[in-house]
């Protein structure tokens, strides 16, 4: 059922289109004019041919000297050949514009939704993204490298088609004149009736890409726990929705098309009796009534064109739609700021009564934020290690994003070295907090491209004195091609510990002033562990750091100590002091053993 919302966006699909060509076509305006003249060049080509074989026919039938016939089908040939290179070429142009326009496109979304804040991508899939950037992206292709050249280049040619059979006799200019108006008017109501059923399909793939891309990535848990059963169960299921959303919409946009190929039979019949007509009347020659019947189905050719791109158009409108309503996201998270924070130097840490709860989902959206820290307050002096403590579901995890901005406090201020987080640029603050947690994301690249994060500027030299600082030169030239040995997808076949010493390199070589660890150690044996006790004082020395932990040893490093409960800041000071303090939190979970309490 289409809805209010659906009939807005229909009407305003045109300026949707326009808005979209202006701006993604205008860096291609010099191909734009190559692509013109070449429409021009094959559109005269088109109509001079009927011409000469008009030409060729009457003189056949006249009896007129072989040579003349023998030269006229050489032009006519030759004519055709020409026509043939030139839409070569205008395939190769326009195709080339598709793929740049479409590629850039496609670059502008995953952008933009790099740049929203998690409260957005918590709500959807990546397996929904990828539909939206790659699946939508990719309907506009032809949009973008066709439907121009499609719709205005047919419409020329009808109208030079208009023309010409005015030339050759008014009334049958008139009567095809009448014949296309009223088929381009009926394919105009009938543009946009299968949008909305497009733009439920496009949203049925995406769901089961979202589907697909949760289940294969949890492969794993899903093959253990014998679940596989049920997960094909629910694939044919969301397949079935597709399979019926597509069909709908399909069976609606195809019905505009076999309507107009009745009326192709319509203005054929219209042709050849007009042409019979006017050549009982000795009006005509035999040619001219082919040339008339050849020009009507050269008019039927823009006009089915037309007609096609125009079901293109309802699939691109639906596409069009999503991709826009992807745009119009807006992050939570405004990167208004001009300061920057100082380098080299480790930072201060300042909460002042600050709050946090989650935005609730678009389903959720009338409910109330779920409120996850509540009035936290603490400084922490630069050079400082905190130990944060807690329960799973604590909020400790919450705090540490805070600080990257990856949400913003619901109130309260937080800052760093005395300036408030939003008050300075995201990447200057992103360069100077670094973060290490359990769950590592490797790139299928190079060990090079893994450390930098595809940063060509960071040196080699750079890269392994980090490693050596770090004493993990020994793990590194251990590795069977040094900083080209290409990780495998996901990183499979490396460690957890050895994850966990690719992510302390890349912290180590960003410099930061505030390192942030989330229980980066928690997943590892003992002797891995130890492994890395090295690499984390080394990079710890001279910086702020926090440590979400739930084990002893870990917390020893701490100078001082936080415990949160249900979101709320239940104790804060000196680590040695709280130790000291019978009464302390604490001092019973050190009596009680870190791990067990916490568990």
């Amino acid at each position: 059922m289409t809805t209010e919302r659906d009939t807005h966006q229909v009407k305003t699909s045109f300026a949707q289109y326009r808005v979209l060509l202006v701006a993604y076509f205008k860096p291609q305006w010099r191909q734009a004019i190559l692509l013109a003249l070449l429409l021009l060049g094959s559109i005269g080509l088109r109509l001079i041919n009927p011409r000469i074989l008009s030409g060729f026919i009457d003189a056949a039938v006249e009896g007129g000297p072989t040579r003349g016939l023998l030269d006229g089908a050489l032009l006519f040939l030759g004519v055709a050949l020409l026509g043939q290179v030139i839409s070569v070429v205008e395939t190769y142009v326009a195709t080339n514009v598709g793929l740049t326009v479409t590629n850039q496109l496609r670059a502008d979304l995953t952008l933009h939704c790099l740049n929203l804040d998690m409260s957005f991508h918590n709500n959807r899939t990546p397996g929904e993204l990828i539909e939206r950037v790659d699946g939508d992206v990719g309907k506009l292709g032809n949009f973008f490298s066709r439907f121009i050249i499609e719709i205005l280049g047919n419409g020329v040619l009808m109208i030079g088609i208009l023309i010409v059979l005015f030339t050759i006799d008014w009334r049958a200019g008139l009567a095809l004149s009448i014949f296309a108006i009223a088929t381009l008017l009926l394919i105009n109501r009938l543009r946009d009736v299968a949008v909305p059923h497009y733009r439920k399909a496009r949203q049925t793939s995406a769901d089961l890409m979202g589907f697909l891309e949760e289940r294969l990535s949890g492969t794993e848990d899903v093959r253990a726990n014998g679940a596989v059963a049920y997960v094909m169960r629910r694939l044919y299921e969301r397949s079935r929705l597709v399979l019926r959303a597509w069909v709908k919409a399909s069976a609606i946009g195809m019905g505009s098309f076999g309507f107009t190929m009745i009326l192709f039979a319509v203005g054929t019949t219209i042709s050849l009796a007009l042409g019979a007509y006017l050549h009982r009347l000795d009006l005509i020659t035999i040619g001219t009534v082919y040339l008339i019947f050849r020009y009507t189905e050269l008019l039927n050719t823009p006009i089915e064109q037309i007609n096609r791109q125009f079901q293109d158009l309802q699939q691109a409108g639906a596409s069009i739609v999503r991709i826009q309503d992807l745009l119009s996201a807006r992050s939570a998270i405004h990167d208004d700021g001009q300061a920057t924070l100082p380098t080299g130097k480790a930072l201060a840490i300042q909460f002042e009564n600050v709050s946090f709860g989650y935005a609730p989902s678009d389903e959720q959206a009338e409910s109330a934020p779920d409120i996850v820290l509540q009035d936290i307050s603490f400084d922490l002096p630069p050079g400082t290690v905190l130990g944060l403590l807690g329960r799973t579901g604590s909020g400790k995890t919450t705090l540490t994003r805070l600080l990257l901005r990856l949400y913003d406090p619901t109130q309260g201020a937080l800052r760093l070295s005395g300036m408030e987080l939003r008050d300075v640029r995201l990447p200057a603050l992103r360069r100077q907090v670094g973060m290490v947690t359990q769950e590592i994301q490797l790139f299928n690249a190079s060990l090079r491209d893994n450390l930098t994060l595809f940063d060509p500027a960071i040196p080699d030299e750079r890269v392994l004195d980090a490693l050596q600082e770090l004493g993990l030169l020994d793990w590194f030239h251990a590795l069977p091609q040094g900083l080209d040995t290409k990780l495998a997808p996901g990183g499979s076949g490396l460690s957890a510990g050895e994850a966990q010493l690719l992510a302390f390199a890349r912290v180590f070589l960003r410099d930061p002033g505030l390192v942030i660890l989330d229980e980066a150690s928690s997943r590892l044996d003992p002797a891995t562990e130890q492994r890395l006790e090295r690499a984390v004082d080394q990079l710890l020395e001279g910086r702020t750091g926090i440590i979400i932990a739930h084990r002893l040893g870990t917390v020893q490093r701490a100078d001082r100590i936080m415990i949160l409960e249900n979101g709320r800041q239940i104790e804060y000071g000196e680590r040695e002091h709280l130790a000291r303090d019978p009464d302390s939190h604490f001092a019973q979970l050190l009596e009680t053993g870190l791990q067990e309490a916490l568990a």
